[in-house]
């Protein structure tokens, strides 16, 4: 008898979605993530127990006809590239089409959707890899991607989920920060019956950071417009001797996407050196190349190429 065998899919999937969805922060950021590529200008996340029991995402992006909703369960099924020389042009936050596959294949999913030109919309159930039901809905155009019961076929997977007030904390960072790149759009965060926030679309990067973190913090940053051929760097900077305590509002984006970059945060707080109080970091914030420093200098840059 063979040692080796090829697992069944059944099995491969499992472990496959645990490479791309390890805890409830991984389901928000990638329906999130797909959220913004459809366009969406308002987007609202709902939890249950920090995204263990629910996490539900509506969007008022393009949506799907039924085709397209039936397809977005397979592996590598994307809208977003058609060729291997689209590999680099992505101007996508997501791309590789695992993200719905891997979040399905451990959890219980009803995705409802409509792009506004059929008559009806769509509803999928699944359960696992077993599809429950699919059917006629009356939907709006847009996109509600619902999640309930995240690793329940995998409980040695779920055994090692934090608290719902880490696995919260892990989500509110995120559509925080997400929020300041898309000043445009609407976020709302939901759990139970708290509202944690919900920020209106605003006309810029300014007015997001007054929403986010009080005048107070505004009035302690400095504007950056700096350009440079077909490049833009953009956002606000902690005006010295001013900063923070940490390196957390030491955000970097490169168009809209977060980067955490070593040499990024070097040069920032190298250039800062001697010009902040003691034991505090420059901070920064931008949207099209977000850059705002605070004493860890409070830096938002967003460089656009």
């Amino acid at each position: 008898m063979k040692k080796i065998i090829v697992l069944p899919p059944e099995i491969s999937l499992r472990i496959a979605a645990g490479e791309v969805i390890e805890r409830p922060f991984s389901v928000v950021k990638e329906l999130v993530e797909n959220s913004l590529d459809a366009n969406a200008s308002e987007i609202k996340v709902e939890l249950l127990s920090g995204g263990k029991k629910l996490v539900r995402v509506t969007d008022n992006g393009h949506g799907m006809r039924r085709e397209d909703a039936k397809l977005c369960f397979e592996r590598h099924s994307t809208s977003k590239i058609r060729s291997v020389e689209d590999l680099s042009l992505i101007a996508t936050l997501g791309f590789r089409g695992e993200a719905l596959p891997s979040i399905s294949a451990v959890s219980r999913v009803v995705l409802k959707t409509s792009d506004g030109k059929e008559e009806k919309g769509t509803l999928i159930e699944k359960e696992g890899e077993k599809i429950i039901q699919t059917s006629d809905i009356a939907f709006p155009l847009g996109t509600s991607v619902e999640v309930r019961d995240l690793f329940f076929n995998l409980p040695a997977r779920e055994k090692f989920l934090r608290s719902d007030r880490s696995e919260l904390n892990l989500i509110v960072k995120f559509m925080t920060f997400a929020s300041i790149a898309y000043p445009e759009a609407r976020f709302s965060l939901i759990h139970g019956k708290r509202q944690i926030f919900d920020y209106p679309p605003v006309s810029s990067l300014k007015e997001r950071i007054f929403q986010v973190f009080g005048k107070s913090l505004l009035e302690r940053l400095l504007e950056i417009d700096y350009k440079e051929d077909d490049r833009q760097l953009y956002g606000y900077a902690s005006l010295p001797p001013a900063g923070h305590r940490d390196r957390t509002l030491q955000l970097f984006y490169v168009n809209k996407i977060p980067v955490r970059d070593r040499t990024l945060l070097a040069a920032l707080n190298q250039a800062y050196r001697g010009f902040l109080e003691k034991d505090r970091f420059a901070s920064h914030k931008s949207r099209r190349a977000p850059f705002f420093f605070y004493p860890e200098p409070l830096f938002f840059l967003h460089p656009e190429t």
